[in-house]
């Protein structure tokens, strides 16, 4: 029995659905707050400067916080990484008693740099712990548990300003429960084992790379941009990830509904992010497809969802602008309301499939832990700059219309730009012994997949050419030599 529980607290999914918890107790309750746009706020501007600084110190951190992860190891990034949270929803819960805008611009840049070690290290165990064939599951999975915490902080949220007056901001003890969350998922960081123990279905180890110094590290991020330039074309799409946020959030949101219907339009809208991510699932881990047609089928639904979503935007954005004083539509107001609700439903919808369908692309390029940690860490680093630009278009009270327009182009660039990519990148198989980081890391990989072959006698997928529906065979000695 005690055997039984110690392989399943090892098996992959385990370690991802931490992580994911992790995330459902952190940026989830991050991600409930925005969803209400101004942070739960009357006014926005608080918010507004915070997401500027956050943004800001989130993408500079991030195109290094890969490096960093490597140097510190999966779970003290993770866990460094969670305390920003505690301290960004903190300096709310304190502006409600001192109206100190100072603090939540603080908390918003520290939080940037939080945040940036704690996605890398997120995105470096949910796309190298599974194999090639369930990369997809991993993401769905954690993607469920994470948008589920801010399904129940908007649930929360909802349930404590129902009765609220219009023209208030959320309730102290909103803020409160929201704090004693996010600092709860900063202690179940610490239920993460070492990669270093984790063994993929198909046999093969995850290589958690040596301890080094800061400039072998950095080294390897030059080396991974040089030798890997396809990378380069994703980043259109890694911009365009969260720069929609702020039309969401603090255009349509915020300026169209009660404090109460947007708590709701926010449960909504994470709960769509669960429902997106299982259909991109459904799709990108059909084993009867090859990888290259699943790639570009996902791209197509994608294409499709972002064009549907933004046609329909751009319907309603024609009806006001910023300097309309506009009444503000309530739930119970039902020929009004329902129209609206669903298209933010679908737009919940497509942030899913979007960017769940570009993290899968990362998974798509390699397999290896410390690669993906970098590329996590471009990612964000460009997701957040995207998101900081977005921030400061709608600070400087540039018209709606002007964010929405470039928030659809980014998105149809993104996409765009990928196709390349999929046509002469993605291939049905990583090899292990070609991926390149840090100088002399390939050595390490070859040896972590000497011993696993030596240990299982089973043929990880990415070194076979065929191989059984479960994804494993077992060779004979001839040849795994032959492989190696």
């Amino acid at each position: 029995m005690g055997r039984r529980l110690a392989r399943y607290y090892a098996n992959p999914y385990t370690q991802v659905s931490i992580i994911g918890l992790t995330a459902f107790c952190c940026p989830g309750m991050f991600n409930a707050l925005s969803g209400m746009g101004g942070g739960g706020q009357v006014d926005p501007q608080p918010a507004d400067k915070a997401n500027i600084a956050l943004y800001s110190t989130f993408a500079v951190v991030s195109f290094f916080a890969g490096s960093i992860h490597n140097k510190l190891g999966t779970r003290l990034t993770l866990w460094l990484g969670s305390l920003g949270y505690v301290v960004y929803i903190a300096a709310f819960l304190s502006y409600n008693f001192n109206q100190n805008g100072g603090f939540i611009v603080f908390a918003g840049a520290l939080l940037g740099v939080c945040a940036s070690l704690f996605w890398s290290a997120q995105g470096a165990v949910m796309l190298s712990y599974p194999t090639e064939a369930t990369k997809g599951r991993a993401i769905a999975i954690f993607w469920t548990i994470f948008n589920l915490g801010a399904v129940i902080g908007a649930a929360v949220a909802m349930g404590l300003s129902w009765n609220s007056p219009e023209g208030s901001s959320l309730g102290n003890g909103t803020y409160a429960a929201f704090v004693a969350i996010t600092f709860i998922g900063g202690l179940i960081s610490a239920l993460l084992k070492n990669p270093a123990t984790i063994v993929r279905a198909d046999g093969s180890s995850v290589v958690v790379p040596k301890s080094t110094t800061w400039r072998f590290e950095l080294v390897g991020l030059y080396r991974l941009l040089r030798t890997d330039t396809w990378i380069l074309l994703l980043f259109p799409a890694f911009f365009a990830t969260n720069f929609f946020y702020t039309w969401q959030f603090n255009v349509y949101n915020a300026r169209l509904f009660t404090l109460r219907t947007r708590a709701l339009n926010s449960l909504l809208y994470w709960l769509a992010q669960i429902v997106g991510s299982v259909m991109l699932t459904l799709v990108v881990d059909r084993r009867s497809l090859a990888r290259k047609m699943r790639a570009w089928i996902g791209w197509f639904i994608t294409l499709a969802i972002v064009f549907a979503v933004w046609g329909g935007s751009y319907a309603e954005q024609l009806k006001f602008s910023r300097n309309e004083v506009i009444e503000r539509i309530d739930v119970m107001q039902s020929s009004a309301y329902v129209g609206l609700c669903f298209l933010y439903l679908f737009s919940g919808i497509m942030d899913s499939i979007f960017q769940c369908f570009t993290y899968w692309l990362i998974g798509a390029l390699s397999d290896d832990l410390s690669k993906l940690a970098i590329m996590a860490g471009l990612y964000k680093s460009l997701q957040s700059a995207g998101a900081a630009t977005a921030f400061g278009l709608d600070h400087a009270e540039q018209p709606f219309m002007v964010i929405l327009g470039v928030s659809w182009a980014l998105c149809a660039v993104g996409l765009l730009l990928a196709v390349p990519v999929i046509a002469l990148r993605v291939t049905e198989h990583t090899d292990p012994l070609s991926e390149k980081t840090a100088p002399g890391r390939e050595l390490e990989v070859q040896a972590a997949t000497e011993q696993g072959l030596a240990r299982t006698g089973v043929v990880p997928e990415a070194l076979r050419g065929g191989g059984s529906e479960t994804g494993e065979t077992v060779a004979t000695e001839d040849e795994r030599r032959e492989k190696v």
